[in-house]
């Protein structure tokens, strides 16, 4: 089997998104905005290209690893499989792009890190409605009753804190506003 891999350096544009799907493997995914640097020969400087949009999918520890470690506006390197889908009729198809991820971290071109060991226990089970973590819709999978996979399920007291922080911060977050690009240059946030 053949496959497209590629690492792409990037801001993430998005709060990530965590579910586990109705096997209870973990899930994780965010958007992310590219944006490509060239010299301009006529102004004598460097422009900003275009911005290519992209939708990074993580699984198992990865996904888990991802939602304590990543927040909305760090710079990444995100490496992974390619994959380019294409739908809606003729005349009206629409193309999205994804990365399944192998591997992601933070850009120390542009900033420090500290790195911490996952810790691999065992959750404590988690009452009925505590550990809704996000839309399950996002990915697809949905508990036998119609709410979101991983609400009867042991998720982590940390994974549960880490969600909670990140949608305070990202409801502090004003519509319209503007991340931090690879130069310093801002960055539209991501609109859907």
């Amino acid at each position: 089997m053949n496959e497209t891999l590629v690492t792409v350096v990037g801001n993430v544009a998005s709060a990530v998104s965590y579910a586990q799907t109705a096997g209870g493997v973990p899930v994780a995914n965010f958007r992310m905005a590219t944006t490509e640097r060239r010299f301009d020969r006529g102004a004598g400087d460097w422009v900003d290209g275009d911005t290519t949009w992209i939708t990074v999918v993580a699984w198992r520890w990865l996904a888990t690893n991802l939602v304590s470690s990543v927040n909305k506006g760090d710079p990444v390197v995100v490496s992974g499989r390619l994959r380019v889908r294409e739908w809606g009729e003729e005349g009206h198809r629409r193309t999205t792009v994804e990365i399944d991820a192998r591997s992601v971290g933070h850009d120390l071109a542009r900033g420090t890190s500290a790195f911490r060991w996952a810790v691999r226990g065992r959750g404590e089970p988690v009452p009925a409605g505590a550990g809704a973590l996000g839309d399950a819709g996002d990915f697809g999978a949905s508990a036998p009753g119609g709410g979101p996979v991983g609400v009867d399920e042991a998720v982590p007291d940390w994974i549960v804190a880490a969600v909670a922080a990140r949608r305070s911060a990202d409801a502090a977050v004003p519509p319209g506003a503007s991340l931090p690009g690879a130069d310093g240059q801002r960055v539209p946030a991501a609109t859907g």
